[in-house]
């Protein structure tokens, strides 16, 4: 049976991304659950998220040299076989050394696994027609971080923490033997071998940089381990910067930054990131210590923010044939940053149902202008570089999803604790409203960029009026519905 190779990639990469998206946020609910069950202490669960973290900064820089080396079906489907099998091995795990150890083994496989999905993605459809495919991008960029909390909750209170874990297997089962039937290979030449010290130095840079900026919140930036550790991952990064610019065949091409658009939208999403994931890092903890609220209790009060984003993803053809691609992220940027200012004067103690009302406003706002970032950033790129670029493009938002949820921390640590009515430390809330302000900062600072946009470098990928939509595009709209 032969089916049309767009609506393979769709299925495919849909289901694959949304697992790891959901991945990234499920697992925050569950660490007091594991820290009570291996009877540690709850700050001792943090190596379950930096192992993962670490791990995926190892990987994710040579995802696009090993997808054009190999081919990105056979990788992609490796990277999967190994996400799937570390996360029923994280279910199996009765102690946390072991439970670290597969977190590890899970981050190899996400780190490569987002890249060259997205090289999957972007190679099989044209600029012309990635904007009717954004509805189907919206799922693994943003409503899977926003629903992870709610799965993860239920599972802690109703289930098993373990069962966090176990939702990959089918879905990755599923994916691996769809894929192996009609996934079509795709190889490119002009690879070349490996850069070898190029990705020494990535491992080495992008390991430490990540595990300076998730412990530093905690330990202090201060702390001999933070600092030198930090100082020693950049100058490596910086080290491993220089020597991409000298080679002929760098494993993170950086020179895919003189193109405008690319490097434009790539720091508009870096930004946007920031604000989103540090958003959904400080919100439930506010709402959870101020109200008492339950971990499902927050996940469930967030949730319309992922309801807001499936409706964005309807509006998305509409508005950007209205309004065009560079407003209508230029816009969602600002009703963001209003939205986030609001929620941080009000306060978690504001009426519910208006707090919910200003998330779903922020999975509109916002979801307009990630997904019109995701699908029009790669609009100059051609088939050959497509590998690299995803690569390059992922590594920024890991690296701005890494520095928003450090510094929100920070300043929640910052401003300051108190002692609370049972005699314990509680966290101001006035911290929490200051970390969601510098939420809204991060994207200010996206918006300045965004501004520096115009409509004319959106031509390749918005058809001309009166252009009917071709019989595979309406396909995979189906499909998305």
């Amino acid at each position: 049976m032969q089916l049309d190779p767009k609506l393979v990639v769709s299925i495919v990469y849909v289901i694959a991304m949304f697992m790891v998206s959901m991945d990234g946020t499920i697992v925050n609910v569950i660490l007091p659950t594991i820290s009570k069950e291996f009877n540690i202490e709850p700050s001792s669960t943090s190596g379950i998220n930096i192992g993962y973290l670490v791990s995926l900064a190892v990987f994710l820089p040579v995802a696009g040299w090993l997808g054009d080396r190999f081919g990105t079906k056979k990788i992609f489907l490796m990277a999967l076989g190994v996400f799937t099998v570390a996360s029923l091995l994280c279910g199996f795990a009765n102690d946390l050394q072991t439970l670290n150890l597969f977190r590890v083994l899970q981050g190899a496989g996400g780190g490569i696994l987002t890249p060259v999905g997205m090289a999957l993605l972007f190679r099989t459809f044209s600029p012309k027609e990635r904007p009717k495919v954004s509805r189907s991008l919206v799922l693994p960029i943003a409503f899977a971080p926003a629903i992870g909390p709610i799965v993860g909750g239920f599972f802690a209170e109703q289930l098993s923490w373990r069962w966090s874990f176990y939702i990959n297997v089918p879905f990755g089962i599923l994916v691996l033997l769809f894929g192996l039937l009609f996934l079509k290979e795709h190889k490119e030449p002009s690879a070349g071998r490996l850069d070898l010290p190029g990705f020494l130095l990535s491992a080495a840079g992008f390991s430490m940089l990540m595990y300076a900026l998730n412990v530093g919140p905690t330990k202090g930036w201060v702390s001999p381990v933070v600092l030198y550790t930090g100082i020693a991952g950049a100058v490596l990064v910086c080290l491993f910067i220089l020597h991409e610019l000298r080679v002929d065949k760098p494993m993170l091409d950086l020179r895919l930054l003189s193109d405008r658009l690319f490097r434009t939208l790539g720091i508009i999403s870096l930004f946007s990131m920031a604000g989103l994931l540090g958003m959904l890092f400080v919100f439930p903890l506010m709402y959870q210590s101020s109200l008492h609220a339950s971990a499902l209790e927050s996940g469930l009060t967030t949730f319309p923010e992922a309801l807001g984003l499936m409706v964005s993803s309807r509006l998305m053809p509409w508005t950007t044939k209205k309004m065009g691609i560079h407003q209508v992220i230029r816009i969602g940027l600002l009703g963001t940053i209003v939205i986030f200012t609001l929620i941080s004067l009000v306060g978690p103690t504001a009426n519910p149902w208006f707090l919910r009302a200003l998330l779903f406003s922020i999975g509109i706002c916002l979801g307009h202008t990630v997904v019109a970032v995701q699908f029009s950033t790669f609009t100059n790129i051609n088939s050959a570089s497509m590998g690299r670029a995803t690569t390059l493009f992922n590594v920024q938002n890991r690296i701005g999803s890494a520095i928003g949820v450090a510094i929100l921390a920070s300043i929640i640590g910052a401003v300051g604790t108190g002692t609370g009515a049972n005699g314990g430390l509680e966290v101001h809330l006035a911290s929490y409203q200051f970390a969601l302000l510098g939420s809204a900062f991060f994207l200010v600072a996206a918006l300045m960029f965004a501004l520096r946009l115009r409509k004319d470098d959106f031509k390749a990928i918005m058809p001309a009026k009166g252009t009917a939509e071709s019989h595979d595009v309406k396909q995979v709209r189906s499909v998305s519905e």
